[in-house]
């Protein structure tokens, strides 16, 4: 049986460690002492703390739901739940309760909107609501000559109008991704972007209709221990070396070396900004060293509190009061989540690097009243592309397959992956050894 390596054992090492050992015999290389990666749980104060983002599973992909269910027992392991997220605008933007009929008393605090906003157009002032009105007609009349959009920015004002993008879209996705989005590519987020037309909102907004179309509408999630829990069982039954950072992957005449262990091939499921400085024996990377130096990426700043009792799971704030752009409600997900002798648990998050002074300043002005547990700030969350990026990552997979080397992943592949993406990358990787 052939040895293969795998480096890294986030949700994409795990998938392709779970796939492979039956082919292969498998160990995987881990820098840290538990398995996850990005959808690592710690427990703060009794309470369960997503590290980075908050993660939950739901798929379009039928393979992945079959490789999923072969794993968990959706039933009596994870709790099904309907997103309900809103959007907190506090410069005025939003009416009186009683003009939008969805609240018996106006909150002393704010007003939220519930996502997705273009379906709850009503909610807001009436001139705000003219205006989107009028985007929408000019939309629809401009359909038939409408070109081939590139870029993030063009497809907002293109789908929803000017007025919706300088309320939401903008400041918020601009909060996210610290860049112009006239500079991201449209292709980056293909899949992630809602795509409603004109009649669709309008008819939304006619009708009070809740958006249950997106993938992530309803979710998974464990009932006990979160994404951890979920990593810890997708770990099980592989030969895991943990606490072990890999700074070089050599090759040699008939297959790798890593560690003084002999690979005939290779997965890797790390970073691929690494990889120029790891990777040795081959040249193949010269021609892509600079290019890979060049991506750009954002980390974030997990900040797990104790926050107000709400019914949301996600709560986006577009506002410039804030420089946080959002609070997961993770103490929503699972009853578990939250230790008894507090009222809710979520994580406050902000994009890059915070410092403790700067949190505890910006959680005394934010909605929910957030009190401070702990944090985590991760260099490496999302990855951003240019329009050449895909274009380079596909041409050096190729270039590295001829010699047994393989990767997948989030950082691997700089793609913006959910869980349920990333996994199906995972495996379509294993159908290339």
């Amino acid at each position: 049986m052939q040895k293969l390596a795998i480096i890294g054992a986030g949700v994409s090492g795990l998938t392709v460690a779970r796939l492979l050992r039956e082919k292969y015999e498998v160990t995987v290389y881990e820098k840290e002492s538990t398995p996850g990666g990005l959808v690592r749980c710690n427990r703060l104060e009794d309470s369960l703390f997503h590290t980075c983002g908050g993660h939950i599973f739901n798929t379009k992909n039928e393979s992945v739901m079959e490789f999923f269910q072969s794993i968990f027992d959706l039933n009596t392991e994870f709790i099904k739940a309907d997103r309900n997220s809103s959007v907190i605008f506090e410069n005025g933007e939003v009416a009186e309760p009683e003009y939008h009929g969805l609240f018996k008393k106006k909150s002393p605090v704010f007003n939220p909107v519930p996502y997705p906003v273009e379906n709850h157009v009503y909610m807001f002032k009436q001139d705000i609501q003219q205006r989107v009105i009028n985007d929408l007609f000019s939309i629809k009349r401009k359909q038939q000559s409408r070109r081939e959009i590139k870029f993030f920015s063009t497809f907002l004002k293109n789908r929803f109008g000017d007025t919706l993008y300088d309320l939401y879209f903008k400041p918020y996705n601009e909060k996210i991704w610290q860049k112009d989005l006239s500079k991201i590519p449209l292709s980056w987020l293909e899949g992630k972007l809602p795509m409603p037309s004109p009649d669709d909102i309008l008819l939304a907004n006619f009708n009070h209709t809740a958006e249950r179309q997106f993938v992530h509408s309803t979710f998974w999630y464990e009932i006990n221990g979160g994404s951890q829990y979920l990593a810890d069982r997708l770990a099980e039954g592989t030969n895991i070396i943990y606490d072990t950072e890999i700074n070089e992957i050599e090759k040699t005449v008939d297959g790798w070396e890593i560690n003084g262990n002999k690979f005939d091939k290779v997965v890797f499921c790390g970073n691929i900004k690494d990889l120029p400085k790891i990777l040795k024996g081959i040249n193949t990377l010269d021609d892509y060293e600079e290019q890979i130096q060049r991506l750009p990426f954002n980390g974030t700043t997990s900040v797990f509190c104790e926050i107000d009792r709400n019914p949301y799971s996600w709560i986006y704030l577009p506002g410039t009061q804030h420089k946080a752009h959002r609070i997961i409600c993770t103490g929503n997900f699972s009853p578990s989540n939250t230790a008894k002798n507090l009222k809710l648990t979520g994580t406050v998050e902000f994009t890059n690097y915070i410092s403790k002074e700067d949190i505890d300043k910006e959680l005394e002005n934010m909605p929910m009243h957030p009190r401070y547990i702990g944090h985590v700030y991760n260099k490496y969350t999302y990855p951003v592309q240019d329009v050449n990026t895909r274009e380079m990552i596909q041409e050096l997979k190729t270039s590295l397959q001829k010699f047994g080397f393989y990767f997948t992943g989030r950082f691997a592949d700089w793609e913006y992956y959910n869980m349920d993406v990333a996994m199906g990358a995972a495996m379509k990787t294993c159908k290339n050894l």
